[in-house]
C-alpha cells in the first residue's frame, strides 16, 4: 500500500514538473513576442512623431519653416506601406497606432496651413 502511494505522489510530482517547465517554455516565447511586438509599436508612434515638432513650432509661432516636403512624402510613404503590412498580418493595434497617426497629423497640418 505504502508503494502505490509513493508511486502516485511520485507521478503527480513527475507531472507537477513537466507542467511548470512547459509553462515556462511558453512564457518565454511568449514575452518574446511581446517583446519583439511592443518595440514595433514603439517604433511605429515614433515614425509617426517626427513632423510634431516641427509642426507645434509653426503652430505657435516659432518658426516659419515646414518640415521638408521630401521628408513628409518618404514618411507617409513608409507608414502606407506598413499599413499595407498590419493588414495583411491582421495586426489590430498596429492598424490602430498607424490610422490615429495618420489621422493626427492630418488635423496638425489642417491646423497649420488653413489657421
Amino acid at each position: 500500500m505504502k508503494d502505490k502511494i509513493k508511486n502516485l505522489f511520485l507521478l503527480l510530482a513527475n507531472v507537477f514538473i513537466a507542467f511548470v517547465k512547459r509553462l515556462w517554455l511558453e512564457f518565454k516565447s511568449s514575452i518574446r513576442q511581446v517583446s519583439i511586438d511592443g518595440i514595433g509599436w514603439t517604433g511605429l508612434i515614433a515614425l509617426h512623431a517626427v513632423t510634431v515638432p516641427s509642426m507645434f513650432g509653426l503652430m505657435t509661432g516659432l518658426t516659419d519653416q515646414t518640415p521638408p516636403i521630401d521628408m513628409v512624402i518618404i514618411l507617409w510613404a513608409a507608414m502606407g506601406l506598413f499599413y499595407i503590412k498590419a493588414i495583411l498580418e491582421k495586426n489590430i493595434i498596429s492598424l490602430i497606432i498607424i490610422g490615429l497617426g495618420f489621422i493626427m497629423q492630418s488635423i496638425l497640418m489642417a491646423l497649420v496651413f488653413f489657421k
